[in-house]
């Protein structure tokens, strides 16, 4: 399996467009649609007056680490639509469905094909929740605000979700740290992405560049390697 450094290409698209027409894919999807409806009838854990932790972003971030970006919008539709109706709080707000199908590519384009590292999970839920914010607060607003403005409603969710980004960033390295192994053994993940790391060490381009310039010394002509003091080699 190829890994890529960014989403950036015509290569990354086309693998992302080939797993999402693989059964396989498609059925771990829907196992992560029952897992977002059982996780939503998970009791949520308080942590400061009315912010608590929901459990169905892990199962999100999972299915696109594994599908990738063209299969997370249509897991994020079907997840939203799914979840509401087997588990409805409050009326139904289509608005929503583009949230959560938003959120979902985006933990895609951060973890699908890539070297897993804590870092990336760190952005990859900054930028989900930077979405819940604005978007998320917009649909608020559009639906139930209730007089309220647009950005006290954004402002309130601001302070929400980064109450919650440290907690969800360590359940969510957590997680990977336990099933990335798992994942690579089942064939959904590349080689690079078989364990959690805390980031990309630079020092590999370092080495290359070491070992290169070493590849090079070794293939000089022997006589050449023989007039060089000993103590140069």
């Amino acid at each position: 399996m190829e890994i890529f450094k960014t989403p950036f290409s015509r290569a990354y698209w086309r693998c992302a467009v080939r797993d999402f027409r693989k059964l396989r894919t498609l059925v771990f999807s829907a196992l992560m649609v029952a897992a977002c409806v059982a996780l939503s009838y998970l009791q949520s854990v308080p942590v400061v007056n009315n912010i608590k932790v929901t459990w169905g972003f892990l199962a999100r971030a999972l299915c696109a680490l594994v599908g990738g970006p063209v299969n997370a919008l249509l897991f994020g539709f079907v997840e939203d639509t799914v979840s509401f109706f087997m588990h409805p709080t409050g009326g139904y707000n289509p608005f929503y469905i583009l949230t959560t199908m938003l959120g979902v590519f985006t933990y895609a384009l951060f973890l699908y094909r890539s070297e897993v590292t804590v870092l990336r999970i760190f952005l990859a839920k900054l930028a989900t929740n930077l979405q819940n914010v604005f978007l998320g607060g917009l649909g608020t607003y559009l639906w139930y605000s209730g007089g309220k403005g647009y950005w006290l409603i954004a402002a309130q969710s601001a302070v929400k979700n980064a109450v919650l980004l440290p907690i969800q960033v360590i359940l969510l390295s957590a997680l990977f740290a336990a099933l990335l192994p798992v994942l690579h053994r089942m064939g959904f993940l590349p080689d690079q992405a078989r364990r959690l790391k805390l980031w990309k060490r630079p020092e590999r381009t370092i080495m290359s560049a070491v070992k290169a310039e070493q590849a090079g010394k070794d293939s000089e002509p022997a006589s050449r390697r023989r007039d060089q003091d000993p103590w140069e080699r």
